[in-house]
């Protein structure tokens, strides 16, 4: 009798350890014989990442319709199946966020390979990051949720707190203002297409690429890789510069101090030859004039396009550094200097008395 109580719950958990392996195994097969006959959509090659988590809830599932009879803890049969209820549940959240997550990456990707245009591919990665974590949320609240109805006294408690609902949401909702701003306008920058991942922004002055965002806040990524982390809020709330909207094309201006006696009909052919050599330059315009004037200086503007924002800067910068260098090799006169000399007098003046 001894014998049959400890043989019993063993062959049964390991029977039930057994047929949950096959059955991951022919899971996976099954996963990869799809994804050879399917190349075209990566859904399958992502389901086979569901393996662990569908063998967690088909052998919680043997053991919680088993765990009875095979005397598995006879003494403790309520905490036993409580337990496994517990793991069940859990399983099946982790099981079915892995499943939502295989199908909108699968969807995704194959939005991602059959569209040109980057922006919207951008738009709809936003999009689809939100989504993702939107849905794990629901399924981890519902299950948490679930598990706590597996108790007898929490379940009083839920028609209790459901008698007051309404007051309980007016005090969150005032207690977790901001917070609920935050996630709004997380779900109105998602679908509302006012900033993606990927776009070159200038938010308080700093340039650089949005790298994340959440339901939250967003995550701004640097020239110098710092993270500048800002609630979403923000984004709907003030103004800011998004270089991507409408187009990653820019124009970008470079500016030059040079004396008055500067060639400028040469600055401007060799500003031309310049653009032509460099490949950052998108060939779209270019052009240089004088723009301003001081007592010392004149000043020079050129205007130059790039396809983008990374671009543009390179191409400035080489302009401005292409165009110094060849003044300064071959019209050194047209770099700025102070001139040091008497004021010529003037016509009115005695002889020997110099303008003030």
């Amino acid at each position: 009798m001894e014998t049959e109580n400890f043989l019993r719950p063993v062959t049964v958990i390991g029977g039930a350890l057994v047929a949950t392996l096959i059955a991951g195994r022919l899971l996976d097969l099954l996963l990869r014989r799809a994804d050879a006959r399917h190349p075209e959509t990566p859904l399958w090659e992502l389901l086979r990442r569901c393996r662990l988590p569908f063998q967690v809830v088909l052998c919680t599932c043997l053991l919680r319709g088993s765990y009875r009879w095979a005397g598995v803890l006879p003494d403790h049969p309520v905490g036993v199946g409580r337990f496994l209820t517990l793991v069940l549940i859990a399983s099946a959240a982790w099981l079915a966020v892995r499943i939502a997550t295989a199908a909108v990456d699968s969807a995704y990707a194959r939005y991602a390979a059959a569209t040109a245009d980057e922006a919207r591919v951008r738009r709809v990665r936003t999009q689809v990051t939100l989504i993702q974590r939107v849905v794990a949320a629901v399924v981890v609240v519902v299950a948490a949720a679930a598990m706590l109805l597996t108790f007898p006294p929490m379940r009083a408690v839920g028609a209790s707190l459901l008698a007051s609902a309404g007051v309980l949401g007016i005090v969150v909702g005032i207690a977790a203002q901001s917070s609920l701003g935050n996630l709004f306008a997380g779900l109105q920058i998602a679908f509302g297409d006012t900033v993606r991942i990927g776009d070159t922004v200038v938010v308080d002055k700093e340039w650089g690429r949005v790298e994340e965002i959440t339901l939250t806040f967003l995550t701004v990524r640097t020239w110098d890789e710092r993270r500048i982390t800002m609630p979403v809020s923000y984004f709907t709330s003030k103004p800011y510069e998004n270089w991507s909207r409408g187009g990653a094309q820019m124009t970008g201006t470079v500016f030059w101090h040079l004396d008055h006696s500067a060639p400028v009909a040469l600055v401007r052919e060799r500003f031309q030859q310049i653009l032509e050599e460099l490949p950052e330059w998108d060939g779209r315009g270019g052009g240089l004039a004088v723009t301003d004037t001081t007592p010392h200086t004149v000043q020079i503007r050129g205007v130059v396009t790039a396809k983008d924002a990374d671009d543009l800067w390179t191409l400035r910068c080489a302009v401005r550094e292409r165009l110094i260098t060849w003044l300064a090799a071959h019209h050194p006169y047209a770099l700025p200097r102070i001139a040091i000399a008497q004021a010529p007098p003037a016509p009115d003046a005695p002889q020997g008395v110099s303008a003030p």
